[in-house]
């Protein structure tokens, strides 16, 4: 199975605390996908700040405008540095 890892870089002009208290909210999301990906957090009530081990479902038209549930899983944080969330329900093998 072939493995492809998407890298990019993006300039942001704000400082680093109100960048992540952004990103790091988890309502947010929403808010930075774009509109034709039907994005919607069905979750229900989140709390403010991501921790690791947070689930979090959403409800999302990746392709063709087709519905289709996703599940993620906080697994790692660092605050001021990164999170990585996992695919564990989706459109996508890994």
């Amino acid at each position: 199975m072939a493995f492809y890892q998407f890298k990019t870089e993006q300039i942001v002009k704000a400082d680093l605390h109100t960048v992540w208290n952004f990103i790091s909210t988890s309502g947010n999301p929403k808010k930075i996908t774009p509109p034709y990906m039907g994005f919607d957090i069905t979750s229900g009530e989140l709390p403010d700040k991501m921790y690791q081990g947070m689930i979090i479902s959403y409800k999302v038209s990746p392709i063709l405008g087709i519905k289709t549930d996703w599940l993620t899983e906080i697994t790692h944080v660092r605050d001021f540095e990164y999170f990585v969330d996992e695919q564990r329900i989706g459109p996508y093998n890994l």
